[in-house]
């Protein structure tokens, strides 16, 4: 075996995704200490360090995976995900770019690419989208005809939520959340204009409990055709081991066959 195929065998062993899982979890928590001043003024130093121990682990694991595998590694989409999250933390953090020290922080979103579960997870979303896309281009609709109307009706009392076209879109938007929707906004205008319920009800029929099923079903359905495509492919795999090893078997058995009918041959042929 060479000295690529023995590393690349290493990097992508169980134990070495699990211990990758670790640095992950750890690094996300000394992230996370290091929004405490508390913390920060008792073991600042060394959880810094801690910090950069575990980035160059994570550039160390690209390394060698990149040494690997060197062009075929960027034709795995999650090992270009992981190499853009650990770019970005390669980046100074000096001047403009000190918001990619808050950027760190992405670093555990590769618990999704070592996590085969997560993985489904977030390929399932994936191919939902272009579905989603249309769901999302009718409720952008949706929202467009009832800011206007919105607008319209209720702008001259009511500047500060419906004053305005986009002022409209996000009352409404707050509403269809349901987020304070009945005693933060829709009970104030019923009490100028009492027939407004006329409007906010179907709103949110349409809304919250049509247009954002639609997205939760598409979604449901891509993680169950993801999961249904993994399944498929694990049996196909079984089965071909199972049939090698059935063929290993019945080639056994006649060459055992074959070579007993040859010792019974030379058997009789010196009784005889």
């Amino acid at each position: 075996m060479s000295l690529r195929a023995r590393i690349d065998s290493l990097v992508h062993s169980r134990r070495a995704q699990v211990f990758i899982t670790g640095v992950i979890l750890f690094n996300a928590f000394i992230l996370g200490l290091e929004t405490s001043r508390t913390v920060m003024a008792v073991a600042g130093p060394l959880i810094l360090a801690l910090d950069r121990l575990c980035l160059t682990i994570f550039v160390i694991e690209i390394g060698m995976k990149l040494f690997a595998r060197r062009l075929r590694f960027f034709a795995d989409g999650w090992n270009v995900f992981d190499f853009v999250i650990v770019a970005i933390a390669l980046m100074p953090a000096t001047q403009g770019l000190s918001v990619l020290r808050a950027l760190r922080i992405l670093r555990l979103l590769r618990i999704v690419s070592v996590t085969p579960r997560l993985r489904r997870v977030v390929e399932g979303f994936l191919a939902a989208l272009p579905g989603m896309a249309s769901v999302f281009l009718l409720m952008g609709i949706i929202f467009y005809i009832f800011a206007v109307m919105a607008t319209k009706l209720f702008a001259a009392s009511f500047p500060d939520w419906f004053g305005t076209l986009g002022g409209s879109a996000y009352s409404l938007f707050q509403i269809m959340t349901l987020e304070s929707w009945s005693m933060g906004i829709v009970r104030p205008v019923m009490e100028v204009y009492p027939q407004a319920w006329l409007f906010f009800v179907p709103f949110i029929l349409v809304t919250t409990f049509a247009v954002m099923n639609l997205v939760v079903g598409l979604i449901v359905n891509s993680m169950q055709e993801a999961h249904s495509e993994e399944s498929n492919v694990a049996t196909e795999a079984y089965r071909d081991e199972v049939l090698a090893r059935l063929i290993a078997i019945e080639k056994r058995l006649a060459e055992g066959a074959g070579g007993g009918g040859t010792a019974a041959d030379e058997s009789d042929r010196r009784a005889g």
